[in-house]
């Protein structure tokens, strides 16, 4: 599903990753706590950029994109935790982190941005 948006793209196929990690995790690894709470922060980070394109200022944008900032930090801890735990390779895990960083780097320098553009 192409948007033309690079946050919302690689946020939405970092969230179709995480389903099919969390799909994996329950039924071949019977991993049931760790894996949640990776999908529920996994998800989320798309969730709060979709949900910034309504903002209704620029600091309420600014807010939801931090929001997404915080998930995707949040989700890069299970991930390292996974794998030292040995449900995750090392090849998935820095599979994944790779696309998590990313998004992070993204986030970033649009809350930098658009913060720039409120103060000028």
């Amino acid at each position: 599903m192409k948007r033309d948006n690079p946050i919302k793209d690689k946020s939405f196929a970092f969230a179709v990753r995480v389903v099919r990690v969390y799909k994996f995790l329950i039924s071949e690894k019977k991993e049931f706590v760790l894996s949640k709470q990776f999908l529920r922060s996994g998800t989320s980070v798309g969730a709060m950029v979709k949900e910034a394109e309504h903002a209704e200022t620029k600091k309420d944008f600014i807010h939801k994109m931090a929001i997404a900032q915080k998930e995707i930090n949040e989700s890069m801890y299970w991930l390292e935790l996974l794998m030292e735990t040995d449900y995750l390779t090392q090849d998935e895990f820095e599979s994944l982190s790779m696309d998590a960083l990313e998004i992070m780097k993204l986030l970033t320098s649009i809350i930098k941005s658009t913060k720039a553009n409120i103060n000028h």
